[in-house]
């Protein structure tokens, strides 16, 4: 009785208090401000209204007025970026490993893209209140399992209900291409594998060009592959994986593709980039997979394709992803160490995993983008440094407490602690 009581405590618990649209206009002024494309103003004032950015100006070159404004934040020495986005993520699918009933993250059978996750996203999830407190303000939520798992959404991180918090509808489809092994001396097996996945999609393709078949649920969620509304994401690391998902791609004339992993894809960077395919890069925080890689590999991978002019992004599939996506803003600071420029590093985070996604409204600080942004004391990037102030949705400034803060605060007073 006492375990099913803290079970129903646990979720009774809830610390998401959205609130009204932004009414007032604001002003952030002074302070870095990193614009999600690639460049960055030292001394910077945005501006926001109706959730919208309004103005993106240099104080160096430009004067402005604060008696215009109803709030203004003074965030002199301080860093400004539009919100991170953690593509690939189970966020409130997946709560307590140990109760089944708080799993919700694949389906039985092996092809199931008709299954959706947005229908199951937990707004209420205890984990997403610690991963805003590091400035991931949306996210991309991700189905596992099979060899097509299902439909993915984006959310935003604030929000009482699944419709509050969606930000764009079924915009994927998420596949698991076989892996590549030798058996007995023979690839019999992975051949017969990708005949499978092959066949399937003849049936889809047949049933979208024939348009006045009768509905196929699985059938029909897989058009919007074929008509471009869709992004495919297929989870393949191998070169012969990747060699082989290109054919496949070409074969039915997906147009938009992403690797889920890609640890072999800085192998392959030109086939990649003629066939414009983005890599949602395997967790940087990993081992390497292959006995000959170095053991620096995947702290390397991000700066090696930005090099080669590949489409990336970060994300953090894997043990513990969920609890772990608080550090996704740091899987991209090792990346800098290895080698990668840092406003780089920064549009890995925002500006192209919104291309990505298809956000053409987030991303970016932008006149016209939303004011989904955040401010930092120190480098966001930087573990050591990291401390997230101030965060708005849509211009809406969100709560950035959390338990674990809470916790925190509350035993270093029991015990009179001063660090």
């Amino acid at each position: 009785m006492a375990f099913v009581f803290s079970i129903l405590s646990f979720f009774g618990w809830s610390q998401h208090s959205q609130d009204p649209s932004q009414t007032q206009k604001i002003l952030l002024l002074g302070g870095t401000a990193h614009l999600g494309n690639g460049k960055v103003i030292k001394d910077a004032a945005i501006a926001f209204e109706n959730g919208k950015i309004t103005f993106v100006k240099n104080l160096l070159l430009q004067n402005v007025d604060t008696l215009e404004f109803d709030a203004v934040f003074h965030t002199k020495n301080k860093h400004i970026y539009p919100g991170f986005i953690a593509t690939n993520s189970t966020l409130g699918l997946f709560e307590i490993g140990a109760v089944r009933a708080t799993l919700d993250y694949k389906e039985v059978g092996e092809y199931n893209p008709n299954v959706r996750t947005i229908t199951s996203y937990n707004t209420d999830s205890r984990i997403i209140p610690t991963i805003r407190t590091n400035g991931i303000l949306l996210g991309q939520i991700s189905p596992r399992g099979g060899v097509i798992s299902g439909t993915s959404s984006v959310v935003h991180f604030d929000a009482w209900n699944w419709e509050d918090a969606l930000v764009k509808l079924d915009e994927g489809i998420h596949m698991n291409w076989p892996k590549y092994r030798i058996i007995n001396g023979s690839d019999k097996k992975y051949i017969n594998n990708v005949n499978q996945i092959h066949s399937f999609f003849d049936k889809a393709k047949a049933y979208y060009e024939e348009k006045d078949n009768a509905i196929d649920l699985k059938l029909e969620a897989l058009v919007g592959i074929f008509n471009g509304n869709k992004r495919l994401y297929i989870n393949a690391n191998d070169v012969r994986q990747i060699k082989d998902l290109i054919a496949f791609k070409k074969k039915y004339n997906i147009q938009r593709l992403s690797i889920v992993g890609g640890q072999q894809a800085v192998l392959v960077p030109d086939l990649l980039t003629e066939n414009k395919i983005s890599v949602l890069l395997k967790r940087v925080h990993s081992l390497p997979k292959y006995k000959q890689s170095e053991i620096h590999g995947p702290y390397e991978s991000a700066a090696i394709l930005s090099k080669e002019g590949v489409e990336f992004c970060f994300q953090n599939a894997g043990d513990m992803e969920q609890m772990q996506t608080r550090n996704l803003p740091f899987l991209a600071g090792t990346a800098i160490a290895y080698g990668l420029d840092y406003e780089l590093a920064v549009k890995a985070l925002t500006q192209t995993p919104a291309k990505i996604l298809g956000l053409k409204n987030y991303g970016e600080l932008k006149v016209g983008k939303s004011a989904t942004l955040f401010i930092s004391e120190g480098d966001a990037l930087d573990i050591i440094s990291n401390k997230v102030t101030y965060a708005f949705i849509d211009g809406r400034r969100i709560e950035l407490k959390n338990e674990q803060e809470k916790n925190y605060i509350k035993y270093k007073k029991k015990y009179n602690l001063k660090n």
